[in-house]
């Protein structure tokens, strides 16, 4: 049966005969399976995410906004090494949440004390031009939050934004165009651009997620020359 990626059931023990290879994926597909606390979607949505975000940003402190669970803050690290710490901040972290961070940390011993967990408001959250923001379904303005919060602080960012308000987001004026929730993250590309941002836009592969944009910035400034 081929397996429903964008499933919101958890993982557990009977999902590892799904993941049986020793690719890098289906290793952190068993660490998850086995720590029984992660809805599918988020781990297909963390890795593909992750993998496109260390092509194009490595190193810095990684910090999740509202990052929920903390995959997406582990996997960075795991993709990339020269990343010293990683910090995952929510208004509520899970209960599970140090389940699975201790999962990946044994599967993982170099992770050990370099990712923390933070409850706290998003827009409290002090960032600086070594920092790497990630951000996965940050729900409707929240997105606009984390954008305007890496922007003040001149860090890299990425977001993959979700439930799009079309009574409360930004549209740009281009709602007579092109579809709402693709206005609105028209609108946050054009808000990176005019805060002297370089762009990348990609799209995660079809079946995980219909909220499937990624949005990916770097200030002028630290943007490596040649690239657009």
């Amino acid at each position: 049966m081929t397996m429903k990626r964008s499933s919101r059931a958890r993982l557990n023990a009977r999902s590892l005969a799904r993941f049986t290879t020793d690719s890098l994926f289906d290793r952190v597909a068993r660490v998850v399976c086995e720590a029984s606390c992660l809805p599918r979607k988020e781990l297909f949505e963390s890795w593909e995410v992750a993998r496109r975000v260390r092509r194009h940003f490595r190193g810095g402190r990684v910090v999740d906004l509202a990052g929920g669970h903390g995959l997406l803050a582990h996997l960075c690290l795991v993709l990339d090494d020269s990343s010293p710490v990683a910090v995952v901040v929510d208004r509520r972290v899970p209960a599970s949440a140090p389940t699975l961070s201790l999962a990946l940390t044994t599967a993982w011993p170099r992770l050990a004390g370099r990712v923390s967990f933070v409850e706290d408001d998003v827009s409290s959250v002090t960032l600086g031009p070594d920092d790497l923001v990630v951000s996965v379904h940050a729900c409707g303005s929240l997105t606009d939050v984390v954008l305007r919060r890496a922007a003040l602080g001149r860090a890299r960012v990425a977001v993959l934004p979700c439930c799009h308000d079309l009574r409360e987001n930004d549209l740009g004026g281009l709602a007579g165009w092109v579809d709402g929730p693709l206005a609105i993250d028209l609108t946050r590309a054009s808000y990176l651009r005019s805060e002297g941002y370089s762009v990348r836009t990609q799209v995660l592969p079809p079946g995980i997620t219909d909220k499937s944009r990624l949005l990916m910035g770097t200030p002028h400034e630290l943007t490596p020359r040649g690239e657009p």
